[in-house]
């Protein structure tokens, strides 16, 4: 059962981070922008979402240091703002959607999660679905914070004003990768900091989508 366990969790990591990129990629068209799907970005084939340090490398070092939640992101998907008629705007609304994918996709879960433990009390799947909800819901929470290239720093910029949205901008594109590595780095007592900032928020969530669920 573990190692089912096991497959399931690499399973539902590689749907959550393609939902969350082929979401981007469908609202970019809608709005206006087809580069997602002229390159071939708005599929469910993992490979075309990989991301060497988001999809492989940070999640495998979360796994080793034990940390209490899994996180990671995928290969971005192209946008280009020209194509889009309101672009600060837009580009907010674009980020916006990769997270609402996850939580919405975990609350699909979570539905199917009651009705199976309605039906058959004592079947062992739980801890197939409380991986996978947990995991979308880091996935989303993690990306909503305000730091490059996090789908929360795009949402920022387009609710600040032009000159403000701008220097916050800049500031990312020059420190952007260096606050998120001192966010994950574990130096707080073996925890990281974004972990002890999104964990009770995450919490929040657990409670109301898995049953039973108690903090960690």
């Amino acid at each position: 059962m573990d190692i089912l366990i096991l497959i399931i969790g690499i399973a539902g990591f590689a749907l959550a981070i393609i939902l969350h990129e082929v979401a981007h990629g469908l609202v970019a068209e809608r709005l206006g922008d087809p580069t997602a799907r002229l390159m071939g970005r708005l599929t469910l084939n993992p490979i075309s979402h990989i991301d060497i340090v988001g999809s492989i490398i940070l999640p495998l070092t979360l796994l080793i240091l034990r940390s209490p939640f899994l996180f990671g992101w995928a290969k971005p998907v192209p946008v280009d703002p020209y194509n889009l008629q309101h672009p600060k705007k837009d580009l907010a609304l674009i980020s916006l959607a990769g997270p609402l994918a996850n939580i919405s996709f975990a609350l699909v879960l979570s539905i199917f999660l009651r009705i199976i433990l309605t039906v058959f009390p004592n079947t062992n799947i739980f801890a197939m679905f409380f991986y996978v909800i947990e995991f979308n819901i880091a996935l989303a929470v993690f990306n909503l914070i305000p730091v490059g290239p996090l789908d929360g720093a795009k949402i920022l910029t387009g609710l600040l004003p032009n000159k403000q949205a701008k220097a916050f901008g800049d500031f990312l594109d020059k420190f952007g990768m260096i606050l998120i590595l001192a966010l994950i780095f574990p130096i707080f007592g073996g925890s990281s900091l974004v972990t002890l900032v999104i964990s009770p928020v995450i919490n929040v969530f657990l409670k109301l989508l898995i049953p039973g669920f108690s903090s960690i």
